[in-house]
């Protein structure tokens, strides 16, 4: 390095300090305004936080509160005596014990039925070359864009011929056929992970069922957990299918044993309330536990170009 380069480098370095001195001399505001807009953005979420918990903060508030003191006005915010004897109420007069066992063998089911059929079309969208591949995965695409009320009496129809009301066919048989928008969240994971593991899957001799079982199911579990919390919040909050699909109170789900607890008369606040935390809980106790993986799931899908 001769001292002509090095004088060039020394002047350029100076120049570059004196520039910075100069904006901050010019700006001298700049700083404190982004530590402004920081705070005040803060506390701007903070505020749109609570505010989005005051239902459930109100819902938690009447489960614990006697029914003369919902009923008395003003309002109170916080219980003047805290009953939780009307989780205990909730749970017997409900029949939650039956009630939950059959939200949860739906749940499960659906669970397993949405992985599998989403992760395998997902699959075969994402790594096979076919013809009219491309056709095809825009006309499911467009099928989100039809409201799903607009199919119920269709469906109603259809499984009325096949005989399947009152029964469990119609809540979790339309599962292993897929959802439109869970293939194409798994498919855009997929498209992550390089064809050259497909390619050397083939030269090993496994074929392309072999690969998506083996492969592909291992290497995505982020998105896999995230369609499977998906699916258990639906199938668990599911109010319309059950009430239009069954009839006896044996086959009822928890958000049909919800509605024990209202005539046309009265409702019971404070159990239907404490009914609603019971069912409630499992969903978020499910979200805290895989939350890891949820949020990995969507970021990683959210970030790649279909």
């Amino acid at each position: 390095m001769n001292m002509a380069t090095f004088s060039k480098r020394e002047y350029a370095r100076e120049r570059e300090q004196e520039r910075k001195i100069a904006l901050m001399k010019a700006s001298p505001a700049k700083p404190l305004r982004r530590k402004l807009s920081t705070l005040l953005l803060f506390v701007l979420m903070t505020l749109v936080g609570l505010l989005m918990l005051v239902p459930l903060w109100w819902m938690i508030s009447t489960s614990l509160k006697s029914m003369q003191e919902i009923m008395s006005y003003p309002p109170t915010i916080v219980p003047e005596q805290v009953h939780w004897d009307n989780y205990i109420h909730a749970w017997q007069k409900g029949h939650f014990g039956r009630y939950a066992l059959n939200t949860l063998l739906l749940a499960g089911i659906g669970v397993f039925s949405h992985v599998l059929s989403n992760t395998f079309v997902a699959y075969g969208f994402a790594k096979i070359r076919f013809k009219g591949k491309k056709l095809l995965f825009s006309i499911m695409l467009g099928t989100m864009m039809i409201p799903s009320f607009v199919t119920l009496i269709p469906q109603y129809i259809l499984f009325s011929k096949l005989h399947w009301i009152n029964t469990y066919l119609p809540l979790t048989v339309p599962g292993f056929f897929g959802s439109a928008f869970q293939i194409f969240l798994v498919r855009q994971f997929f498209m992550t992970i390089p064809n050259e593991l497909i390619e050397a899957g083939k030269v090993d001799g496994a074929n392309h069922f072999r690969i998506w079982w083996q492969l592909m199911l291992p290497l995505s579990l982020p998105v896999i957990a995230t369609i499977a919390i998906m699916t258990f919040q639906g199938a668990w909050n599911d109010f319309t299918g059950p009430l239009i699909y069954i009839n006896s109170e044996s086959l009822f789900n928890l958000q049909i044993g919800l509605q024990a607890f209202k005539s046309t008369e009265t409702t019971q606040w404070h159990y239907l309330m404490a009914g609603s935390v019971i069912v409630l809980l499992p969903v978020v106790l499910l979200f805290f536990l895989f939350q890891k993986y949820f949020i990995e799931g969507m970021n990683i899908s959210s970030a790649t170009k279909g």
